[in-house]
């Protein structure tokens, strides 16, 4: 989408106006309490708030026009200073990299954000419509997102053999594959991996930018979960980033937009709704379409800046902070290896080990009464599996289809955020659950 042109024309006739909640009890008290102050300013003068809670609110305030969050933002990219305070957050991240805030567009969550630029892709029907290089397994609702946007999935595979490795082979054979079909656009990436926690390296990161650029790709990099990497020796590196020191051939001129989400921060309001996407080298009126048609609302967009601008070691809150932030930091290393180690040790079930993010993967041998079972009820036979594993043991999982996956290893999605000793009853009843469909077979 190198022009303005190539926009969806149905786009182009918009008129232009004139929590991790669970673990996170310290955060979100303090983001609560921050948040209050800010929908009820005269709690400013309680002084059995802490101080900083208090500074801080009036400083969010002071964003707002007339100092209420019921105004409305005075730009339609978002309110100015969080656009500031969020590439200040990226330029710190990325070692000094710069990033401007004209380049950041604040929106309700990580949905929107792929929502509008999706819809800015869609052209073209049969061979002509626009194709998607989409990993799979992908983020449960991409499929549907795709679907509801009119764009064609073009699937590649993630290696479950490697920890579910991007595979530059496997990039060019479904290039080619969708172009037999479609006209592939864009390439969608998950890293961290979502659902798989896979962590790319900046070797794999610089291959697939040479992948994109050379064939025309806009790379669409979902970094959501780039706040809780746990492996070991494993470290999160923005697309960003790599590109900026690939040289002025494909820093100055490769399309990437870049996305994150309050949802899955450290912060984990997922409530709120709050997202934003960092758009590289995108011809300026493409930029403009989004800032008109994204238009975040003013209380997630505060919770933005709270999540990337932490208490500070001069703040009275930064200890709680911390000592928080490290907690959940532990509890999600310690759930992903136990829940792993775990699962490989049950008799019909494999789990690779997650990196990062929320989820574990694993596969699933299914007895053939299940998939008969399946067949007859007219359902996928992980989605049958899901439902009786829930009906039965009271336990909630995503089925692997939901993912993208239509061959017959099948997987389920499982979440780990949660208490340790929450996870060994989950962990517990699934085994039970599991066995008592493999003994129907002896």
């Amino acid at each position: 989408m190198s022009t303005v042109q190539d926009v969806n024309p149905r786009v182009r006739g918009i008129r232009a106006p004139v929590n991790l909640q669970g673990l996170a009890a310290c955060i979100s008290e303090q983001i609560a309490q921050v948040m209050a102050v800010c929908l009820y300013p005269e709690l400013l003068k309680e002084k059995s708030l802490p101080l900083d809670v208090r500074q801080r609110a009036q400083k969010l305030l002071d964003m707002c026009s007339g100092g209420s969050v019921g105004s409305y933002s005075t730009t339609s990219g978002g309110l100015p200073q969080v656009q500031k305070s969020i590439s200040e957050f990226i330029t710190r991240r990325d070692g000094g990299v710069p990033s401007h805030p004209e380049d950041i567009i604040l929106t309700t969550g990580l949905q929107k954000s792929l929502s509008v630029f999706l819809n800015l892709l869609t052209s073209g029907e049969g061979k002509t419509q626009t194709g998607v290089l989409t990993p799979m397994p992908c983020p449960h609702t991409l499929p549907m997102l795709l679907d509801m946007t009119g764009l064609a999935l073009v699937p590649y595979r993630l290696f479950e053999e490697q920890g579910w490795a991007v595979n530059l082979d496997e990039l060019h054979r479904a290039l080619e594959a969708g172009r037999v079909h479609c006209e592939p656009k864009a390439i969608y990436i998950s890293n961290p991996g979502k659902p798989t926690g896979y962590v790319q390296d900046r070797e794999t990161i610089e291959k697939v930018i040479h992948f994109a650029a050379t064939n025309g790709l806009i790379i669409l990099a979902e970094e959501v979960h780039q706040d809780s990497v746990y492996g070991q020796d494993k470290e999160f590196i923005s697309y960003k980033k790599v590109l900026s020191e690939m040289g002025k051939m494909y820093a100055e001129t490769m399309e990437l937009v870049s996305f994150h989400s309050i949802s899955t921060a450290h912060i984990g309001e997922g409530g709120l709704r709050g997202g934003y996407m960092e758009v590289i080298n995108i011809d300026p009126a493409v930029k403009k379409y989004l800032t008109v048609i994204s238009s975040a609302s003013v209380l997630p967009q505060l919770a933005l800046e709270l999540s990337v601008n932490p208490p500070r070691p001069e703040d009275s809150s930064y200890n709680s902070y911390t000592q928080e932030i490290h907690h959940i930091e532990d509890t999600l290393s310690q759930n992903a290896k136990r829940a792993c180690e775990f699962l490989n040790r049950v008799e019909g079930m494999s789990c690779q080990p997650s990196m990062a993010g929320l989820f574990l993967y694993p596969r699933v041998h299914l007895p053939p009464h299940i998939v008969e079972e399946a067949k007859r009820l007219e359902v996928k036979a992980d989605v049958l599996y899901c439902q009786r594993l829930l009906r039965e043991e009271g336990i909630c999982v995503g089925a692997g289809c939901e993912n993208g996956q239509e061959d017959k290893n099948y997987h389920i999605r499982l979440c780990i955020l949660t208490p340790p000793s929450t996870l060994e009853e989950i962990l517990a009843r699934l085994r039970s659950f599991h066995h008592r469909l493999l003994e129907k077979l002896a």
